[in-house]
Parts: C-alpha cells; structure tokens; sequence
C-alpha cells in the first residue's frame, strides 16, 4: 500500500485509561485527545498499539463508563475517513464489537504485517511473545477461553468492573512500581521474538507496545526495533512519514 504525498501513519499505546484515579486518568485522556487534534491533518492511519484502557470487560449491553472524549474523538476521526486500527493488550483482552461497531475500528487479536511504500511492518501489542513469560502466557489463553469469557460475564456489571477495577489498581503501572528498565538485548523478550522472526522472514520495522520503555534499537542488518512505551510518563509516539519511522515525545 503506497501512502499518499503529505500523509502519515501513527502508532501510540499503553494510555492505561482508568488509573491510577480518576482525575489523573482523565487529565492524561485529554492530553491524548489534544495529541489527536494535532495529528489529524496529515493522519492517513492510527494504529492503538494495546492497554488504551487498564481493565475493559465487555459485556453485551454494558461498557465501563467514561473515556468520552478519546471514544468520540476516535469516532470523530474515523468519520472523517482517517482508518483506526486497534490491538488488544494484556489489559484490555476483553474489547470485542462496542468499538468495532460504534468507531469503525479495525482489531487486532495477534500481530499483523504490513507493507507500507514498500517497507515491510511487524506490528503487535507484545504481550505473550518471545520466550518464558509462561504464567502470563497461561492466563491469557484462560482469559481468551470463550467459556472463561461467558463465566465471568454471568457476573452483575457492578460487581465485574469492579473487580477489574480492583485487581487494576494492584499493577505496577498503577502503583508506580513499573520495572522500566532496560535489560540486554540477550533478555528483552521482544527483541528476542524479533531476531527469531528475522531467521524466517525480512521486516524492516518491529513496532509494539507493552514494553513500558520506549527503545528505537537497530537489530539485524538493516531493521529496527522500536516499543513505544506509555503515556504515565514518556508520552511517545511513533510517526511514518512514507520515508522512514520516527518515535517521537508529544510536546504541547
């Protein structure tokens, strides 16, 4: 797919709507809506990388409330013909066809490639990828169980998303104790997934969230690693420009 002159594509995650309270998350979801007001001009594509939103469970006639702004606003620009892709993350598993439907979205379940102006993209949230990790591998396919999904939506809605709620405000990104450093190249499991990925296939860009540190990392001969780390602290971003990928910090 060739990018028209003058258009970009975008890629942001890790927003971790609903923590660590209230009135923080909603001052961080208006920085990210004044972050899409500046894009939009040029924006041909948005891709939401995974955790937009701490805990999410969908049920069939109700949604945890909040996030208006970002929500309208991403239909907004949906609207105006910008295409909106969505992943899930570890946090927010549990979107299915509210944002689909009501913003036109496109989700994302797994890692997807693209090619963009001949450049081939490795695109994924990151959670789950790469060696160990095998607890959390554990719980995910748990929580994808269309059985596990159907149990726990027997739950009254005030009850479920409070639970979630109280089970969100134990992680590190909510407590602060987010471990954001940098390990090795011989350590980082993505970066690990990516060189494995690099034996089979040529990619020219790896690009995930997850990864709470933003890292733009030459691996390879000539590819790049770049996570894009979260908006409690770094507020980065990645930009396509049909040339190459440029991982940002938003300044206002």
């Amino acid at each position: 797919m060739q990018i028209p002159a003058g258009k970009k594509i975008y890629f942001i995650s890790d927003f971790h709507l609903g923590v660590p309270d209230h009135e923080r998350s909603l001052e961080r979801e208006k920085k990210i809506v004044r972050w899409l007001n500046q894009i939009r001009s040029d924006a041909a594509i948005i891709y939401l990388m995974g955790d937009v939103f701490d805990y999410w469970f969908e049920y069939k006639h109700a949604v945890p409330k909040g996030y208006v702004r970002l929500l309208g606003k991403l239909a907004e620009l949906s609207d105006s013909g910008i295409e909106i892709h969505y992943f899930t993350g570890n946090h927010d598993m549990w979107v299915f066809d509210y944002l689909p439907t009501e913003i036109g979205l496109t989700l994302h379940r797994d890692p997807i490639f693209q090619e963009y102006n001949n450049q081939k993209f490795y695109l994924g949230h990151g959670d789950g990828l790469g060696p160990g990790d095998h607890g959390y591998k554990f719980i995910k396919k748990l929580f994808a169980n269309r059985i596990a999904q159907w149990l726990f939506a027997r739950f009254h809605p005030n009850f479920g998303i409070s639970l979630m709620r109280y089970f969100s405000k134990k992680s590190r990104i909510a407590t602060g104790d987010d471990d954001a450093n940098f390990l090795g190249e011989d350590k980082e499991w993505l970066i690990i997934h990516s060189k494995e990925v690099l034996q089979k296939e040529h990619f020219d860009y790896f690009i995930f969230g997850h990864r709470h540190l933003p890292l733009d990392l030459k691996i390879g001969s000539n590819s790049r690693y770049i996570n894009l780390g979260e908006w409690i602290n770094h507020f980065m971003y990645a930009e396509f420009d049909g040339t190459t990928v440029s991982l940002k910090k938003f300044e206002e």
